[in-house]
């Protein structure tokens, strides 16, 4: 069995990850033969809540964080920082795009980790037609075929723009075949609009729980749904609309890091949230200490559930 990279390598070395482009190049089947070896995670459990680090945001055009317009540009960067972050054994998995989730298996970084695709990258960022997001990367059976636990799509919905009926149409799909292959069907919801032409999320409650509603009914069976929602006001008012399991994303961080995590501690407490799903706060933190990140939002999690054998 592989084993994940030790980041002991010069972070400064810009060959450091050269091995991934020579086995792309030469054996591009290593990548298929890396995801068959590896070893899967246990799987969910209610009461241990479970921790994702999201790493889908460059497929989307979507490079900034905060303040830093092209943060996520350097994919050397990105890699040592989802190592970082995964070699923390309280974080259990990954979500991110077809091209990180190969580079990763290919690191070995996924052992006993949970792992879901990214399944809609269309809707670029200030694309013309961004809300009509088009499914444009993994599928339902290449999912299956690499063994991971399930894919994720954002679902934004206005009320506007006439392309949302398509995103619906391909939600529903998407959510439809997942659930064929027994796998969950992750996905991320808002109501949307667009503001001085840039399309903004509607993160009032009564905004997320009513995008929720439309998510959840979604598909030909909700058996494998899951939500993906902000962390707003009136938490437990929000919590309180849907029975599916439920996880928090952080979104481009807002407000000093301990606001933010003390949100995310408040939201975790509540009914039915199964954990959070975490990208650019934690893995582009103010101080650049990802490990410190990503242990400190570990520490909010409810693990007291025995672990599935």
């Amino acid at each position: 069995m592989k084993q994940a990279t030790e980041l002991s390598v010069d972070r400064e070395d810009p060959r450091r990850y050269e091995s991934i482009t020579r086995q792309r190049l030469e054996d591009p089947a290593s990548v298929q033969r890396a995801a068959a070896a590896r070893q899967k995670h246990a799987g969910p459990v209610l009461g241990r809540q479970n921790f994702i680090i999201a790493a889908d945001h460059p497929a989307r055009g979507a490079l900034s964080v905060g303040k830093r317009a092209t943060a996520m540009a350097d994919r050397r960067q990105l890699l040592d920082r989802l190592q970082i972050a995964l070699q923390n054994p309280a974080c259990d998995g990954v979500l991110a795009s077809p091209d990180i989730l190969d580079d990763l298996l290919l690191l070995g970084a996924l052992e006993g980790k949970l792992v879901f695709g990214s399944m809609n990258r269309g809707g670029l960022t200030g694309l013309v037609n961004e809300i009509d997001d088009r499914f444009t990367g993994h599928t339902a059976s290449a999912l299956a075929a690499l063994g991971a636990d399930g894919g994720k799509m954002l679902t934004r919905i206005s009320y506007e723009d006439p392309d949302t009926v398509k995103t619906l149409q391909a939600t529903a799909d998407a959510v439809s075949d997942l659930a064929r292959h027994q796998l969950v069907a992750m996905v991320e919801p808002f109501i949307s609009k667009r503001v001085e032409g840039k399309v903004v999320n509607d993160l009032r409650p009564d905004a997320v729980i009513k995008s929720m509603g439309i998510a959840a009914g979604l598909g030909e069976s909700s058996a494998y749904t899951w939500l993906k929602i902000p962390v707003v006001q009136e938490m437990e008012r929000v919590m309180a609309a849907t029975t599916l399991p439920t996880v928090l994303l952080g979104g481009d961080p807002a407000g000093s890091p301990d606001e933010v995590f003390a949100s995310w501690q408040a939201a975790l407490a509540l009914p039915g949230v199964q954990g959070l799903t975490v990208g650019r706060t934690l893995l582009y933190p103010e101080d650049e200490d990802v490990a410190a990140a990503v242990a400190t939002a570990a520490s909010l999690l409810n693990t007291t559930a025995p672990a599935r054998s």
